[in-house]
């Protein structure tokens, strides 16, 4: 069962009353991960900035047919596929989603439940100086995450960004779940290295 986000209601009695600020909160909230997850299906950026535009368009066009099945981000991201799927098979494009590939460089990062099994190290105090370069690092892992193979980084996007239900990310992508879990670790991995390598 998808899990819903509790303001999806609140949003959803504020765009069918026409208010441009419920509108901005989840453009603000959405957009960003929108283009990045179209341009892994469609392998390029101004693609998939267009077909983020249309989503948008199809979203307010299409807001009183919501039936809340899934959460509101889970329908905004389905529309999103769709759109980039078609957009993709227009273009004769195609994005290969297969994890059938032997690989054991994440094998031992993660325990179980997909969690790390050890942590990038933390900084014990902040000063003005780390607060830098945090920022330093977050930018550069919004960089390594746009650099990740195209289905890695659709996966992590809807999974740990937008923090969607497993079921909805596999629908959404037209995968199965085992194929999801392995995709969203050899993300996570390929983050952890380049945390620690920013940090480091």
């Amino acid at each position: 069962m998808p899990a819903h986000d509790g303001n999806d209601a609140e949003i959803l009695r504020s765009l069918a009353a026409g208010e441009r600020s419920a509108f901005e909160t989840l453009y603000r909230q959405h957009n960003g991960a929108m283009v990045r997850v179209a341009s892994a299906i469609l392998d390029n950026h101004a693609s998939a900035e267009e077909v983020a535009h249309e989503t948008w368009i199809a979203v307010l066009h299409n807001i009183g047919g919501f039936e809340g099945r899934s959460s509101l981000g889970g329908w905004i991201f389905t529309i999103l596929s769709n759109k980039a799927k078609t957009r993709a098979m227009r273009d004769n494009r195609s994005v290969s989603l297969d994890t059938s590939a032997n690989d054991d460089e994440f094998a031992d990062a993660f325990d179980g439940r997909g969690r790390w099994k050890h942590m990038p190290d933390l900084w014990d105090e902040l000063t003005p100086e780390r607060v830098v370069a945090g920022r330093q690092i977050l930018d550069h892992v919004g960089d390594a995450i746009d650099a990740l193979p195209p289905a890695q980084r659709a996966v992590l996007v809807l999974r740990a960004q937008q923090r969607l239900d497993a079921q909805e990310v596999c629908k959404i992508l037209e995968i199965t779940e085992g194929n999801m879990r392995i995709l969203l670790h050899r993300a996570r991995r390929r983050l952890r290295q380049a945390i620690d390598g920013a940090a480091g």
